[in-house]
C-alpha cells in the first residue's frame, strides 16, 4: 500500500480509481462524469458543470449584445483581404 492516501496506480485498461477521500471532498457518486485534460506535465479532472462557470466568467465582461462569432468573421475577411492586398502587390494574384 502507497504512504500517501491519495496516491492512484493506473490499472488494467488506463483504469484509476480515485480515493475515497478525494470522492468524498469532491462529492463524486457513481456515474458522475469528468472531463480529462492535460495541463503540462498534469492530469486534471473536472465536472463539466465547473468548466462552464469557469468560461462563462472568463466571457462575462462582453456585452450580451455582443457577437464574438461576427467580430471574428469581420477580423477574418480583413485579415483575407490585406493578404490579397499584398499577393497583389507581389504580382501574384
Amino acid at each position: 500500500m502507497s504512504a500517501n492516501p491519495n496516491e492512484v496506480q493506473v490499472g488494467a485498461q488506463g483504469r484509476v480509481v480515485i480515493p475515497a477521500a478525494l470522492r468524498k471532498a469532491m462529492n463524486l457518486k457513481p456515474g458522475d462524469r469528468l472531463v480529462a485534460r492535460v495541463e503540462g506535465n498534469r492530469l486534471v479532472l473536472e465536472r463539466r458543470e465547473a468548466i462552464a462557470r469557469r468560461l462563462q466568467n472568463r466571457f462575462s465582461h462582453i456585452p450580451g449584445d455582443v457577437s464574438l462569432v461576427d467580430e471574428l468573421i469581420v477580423e477574418r475577411r480583413e485579415e483575407a483581404r490585406r493578404e490579397k492586398a499584398r499577393m497583389k502587390k507581389r504580382g501574384g494574384g
